[in-house]
C-alpha cells in the first residue's frame, strides 16, 4: 500500500522526532486520541514522486516544500536549483523537508502549532 494511500479517518504525519514541533505534534496527536499513520521524515526513503505529491497536495512549490529555517539550508541558500535539483537535495538530506505535514483524506497541512490537527 502507498504512503499516501489516505483515509478520512486517518491523519498521516510526516514529522521529524528531533524537532520541537514534530514531538509536540505527534504527543498532541496521540493524547487527543488522533488515530495516527507516523512517518519519520529521517528514517524514511522519500521518492521523488512522492515529494512532488506533498508538494501539491500543500498548494506549494517543490522549493517552498525546502525548510529554510534548518541549518544545513545555508548550503544551498545561493542556488539557483530547479525542482528535480531540490527532489534530490530533500531526497538526501531529509531534515531538510518542511514539518510536520498531516493528511487526512484529500486534506493535506502544514502544521505549525499541535493544535492545527484539529483542523484536518
Amino acid at each position: 500500500m502507498s504512503i499516501l494511500a489516505t483515509s478520512d479517518r486517518l491523519i498521516i504525519l510526516f514529522f521529524n522526532p528531533d524537532s520541537p514541533i514534530g514531538k509536540q505534534t505527534l504527543g498532541y496527536a496521540k493524547g487527543e486520541g488522533i488515530q495516527l499513520r507516523e512517518v519519520d521524515i529521517i528514517k524514511y526513503e522519500f521518492t521523488g514522486s512522492l515529494l512532488k505529491n506533498l508538494a501539491d497536495r500543500l498548494k506549494v512549490t517543490v522549493e517552498e516544500l525546502v525548510n529554510e529555517k534548518h541549518p544545513d539550508f545555508e548550503k544551498c541558500k545561493d542556488k539557483n536549483f530547479s525542482d528535480q535539483d531540490w527532489i534530490t537535495v530533500m531526497r538526501e538530506n531529509t531534515e531538510l523537508i518542511k514539518e510536520p505535514i498531516a493528511i487526512r483524506g484529500d486534506k493535506a497541512i502544514l502544521v505549525e502549532t499541535p493544535s492545527d490537527l484539529a483542523r484536518i
